[in-house]
């Protein structure tokens, strides 16, 4: 059922994973096509959002707190998983992998060499803090239109 905390969850994640998505871009090595890079992470953010985030609305600012911080590592999570599974078929169409049991290998060994970039300090300091003002924003959210 829409609410207006799973709304407000979804818009909160889907733009803190479009600032993260641009301050990861230079990071990156150059010459590299990063395609709908941004715009998919944003719609990753939606959908933890609106799953996550909002759903589990309806505590103190504490639990809003700690299921923003929780909701934006299943984002991470997510979104490398996401863009792991994405660049291990663009290698399988080039005959990289010879079995299958290598090729979901291929999607760890990609994910952790792309989470790798998320170390950087003002990405980790702009996750925690976007996750906790995520958190209060849809639990003031949920206060406000209940």
């Amino acid at each position: 059922m829409p609410t207006g905390s799973k709304l407000v969850a979804a818009i909160c994640l889907a733009v803190l994973g479009a600032i993260v998505a641009e301050m990861v871009k230079p990071l990156m090595s150059e010459g590299i096509n990063f395609g709908h890079f941004t715009y998919v992470t944003a719609i990753l953010g939606l959908i933890v959002g609106w799953l996550h985030l909002g759903k589990r609305a309806g505590g103190t600012m504490t639990d809003g707190i700690n299921n923003g911080i929780t909701a934006v590592v299943i984002l991470v999570v997510f979104a490398l998983f996401v863009f792991g599974s994405y660049e291990m078929v663009d290698q399988a169409l080039r005959h990289r992998y010879s079995t299958m049991m290598e090729a979901m290998r291929g999607i760890l060994e990609i994910g952790m060499e792309y989470g790798q970039y998320l170390l950087d300090v003002e990405i980790v300091a702009t996750l925690f803090v976007g996750a906790i003002v995520s958190g209060m924003i849809t639990e003031y959210a949920n206060r406000r239109w209940r």
